[in-house]
């Protein structure tokens, strides 16, 4: 058995959110269940493949058994082709096949080895290759997507260090261009417009036509564009594939993000848009910090503040230092995390004489400072809950001057409340503001905010005797269900 070999679930079964959960938390009750309603096995299906008794199968089911032996998850990979890495288990054998060779045209997951200094036409290059493979990418190819993991520490991190060096010259032959200063200024407003989509709803509803947008600056910059269209192209497609990055991790796709954020980077660079760049690091930096790297993510913010420290304006100042405090308090440097944190306040506090900093840092204002300060304060109060009130404190003002308008942030800010309310023993307005988290998330396509959803969802086991507690939780499992 390889594999090539088929098992008893469809492909898209495991693309799934809430069976991949179930899986990572080795919920099996769960897990049988959604396999049945989404697989179509029976339970006797089940049992067969996994070696297990329907009798035991059904116990399962039922909550009144729960898998701990290594032995038997082991079984339940084998038997149902579930991968390894779902299960925190090392690759099975079945998954491990010879090599095939490397289409030439396949995304690139390493740069050319003569690409450094970064080359413009290597960038191009890249975001072709990208592109197309997404574009016409079927379900198979979707399903080992969602299956590949980020790359962290020096795989990561090294390859970024080219950001600091000047672009490398390229003297290849190129058609010549007819693009205007007014084509350019459409490509603009429209790259804009996706960013502002995002902002607002986050997910990836949206996510073919970003790509079919980038791909045509792709295009244009295979031809010969005067220096200052080139350029402006360079920035437009920085844009848009940090607004594909953020789209590809906001629906699960963390290696295919990773690629648009090393794509971005690079544009920005070619672009000598240093600020944005700086922004594009600070982006990985948050991915790192939501896949538990907070080394990693210390050294994306530093490496973005080292290269813009003498272009960015306040408001991106204040930015980097809440990505640097982020990191800090993660790894339990309280005393630095607020350190950095004043930092931001301060340096926002300069950007009320500043107007002239780029469109797409304007989303970082008094209401965005407070809604990360009582994110990371929340983080905190997971390990000393008497940190919890102030974490609601700083939450409760972000929802006041933010509003619902931005639905992702919105959404994760009540999500945050709710929690906080749970780690004071407060049931009562914890329940009302799970209530009010779920309607907000139901406005949202993203699936991290349903990520974070499923964490509050845990706050909610272990009352079973208090009717509303046992409401919002079963309002919670149709909603994670549901995805």
């Amino acid at each position: 058995m390889d594999a090539t070999t088929h098992g008893p679930l469809a492909a898209d079964v495991l693309t799934r959110d809430d069976v991949r959960r179930a899986f990572q938390e080795h919920d099996f009750a769960a897990a049988f269940t959604l396999i049945k309603k989404w697989g179509g096995l029976s339970q006797n299906r089940i049992a067969s493949a996994c070696q297990l008794t329907p009798g035991k199968v059904s116990t399962v089911i039922k909550g009144q058994h729960q898998i701990t032996s290594i032995e038997v998850i082991r079984r339940i990979a084998d038997g149902l082709r579930i991968p390894g890495a779902l299960l925190g288990l090392a690759p099975r054998p079945w998954e491990i096949t010879p090599p095939e060779p490397r289409p030439a045209d396949a995304p690139g997951e390493r740069q050319p080895a003569d690409d450094v200094p970064w080359r413009r036409d290597a960038t191009v290059a890249l975001a072709g290759r990208l592109t197309r493979s997404d574009l016409v990418m079927d379900r198979r190819g979707a399903s080992r997507a969602l299956a590949a993991a980020a790359v962290t520490g020096t795989a990561l991190l090294d390859p970024l260090e080219a950001w600091r060096q000047p672009a490398a010259a390229s003297s290849r032959a190129r058609r010549v261009g007819r693009l205007g200063a007014r084509d350019v200024e459409q490509l603009e407003q429209t790259a804009q417009a996706f960013r502002r989509w995002d902002h607002q709803h986050g997910g990836g509803l949206r996510r073919k036509a970003v790509l079919g947008q980038l791909a045509e600056v792709a295009a244009a910059l295979n031809e010969h564009q005067t220096g200052a269209v080139e350029s402006r192209l360079y920035r437009v497609m920085a844009h848009l594939s940090g607004t594909a990055a953020t789209m590809a991790w906001d629906t699960g796709h963390q290696r295919r993000a990773q690629d648009y954020y090393r794509l971005a980077l690079r544009s920005a660079h070619a672009a000598e848009d240093l600020v944005f760049g700086a922004n594009v690091l600070a982006g990985m930096a948050r991915q790192m910090l939501y896949r538990q790297q907070p080394q990693d993510a210390l050294e994306l913010v530093r490496l973005a503040q080292e290269g813009s420290r003498r272009v960015a304006g306040p408001r991106v100042r204040a930015m980097l230092h809440t990505r640097e405090g982020w990191a800090l308090a993660a790894m339990g440097r309280t005393a630095a995390f607020r350190r950095a944190t004043a930092q931001a306040r301060e340096a926002l506090a300069e950007s009320a004489a500043s107007d002239d900093e780029p469109y797409w840092i304007a989303y970082f204002d008094e209401a965005e400072l407070a809604g990360v300060t009582g994110g990371r304060l929340l983080d905190l109060a997971r390990q000393d809950r008497d940190r919890a009130e102030g974490a609601a404190a700083h939450i409760h003002q972000a929802l006041d001057r933010r509003g619902p308008e931005a639905a992702r942030s919105h959404a994760l800010d009540r999500i945050g409340l709710a929690e906080c309310h749970f780690l004071a023993g407060d049931i009562t307005v914890a329940v009302q503001e799970t209530h009010r988290a779920a309607d907000a998330v139901t406005q949202t396509a993203s699936a991290r905010v349903r990520d974070q959803l499923g964490e509050l969802y845990s706050y909610t086991v272990g009352h079973g005797k208090a009717h509303a507690v046992r409401d919002v939780r079963d309002r919670l499992r149709d909603l994670l269900a549901n995805r």
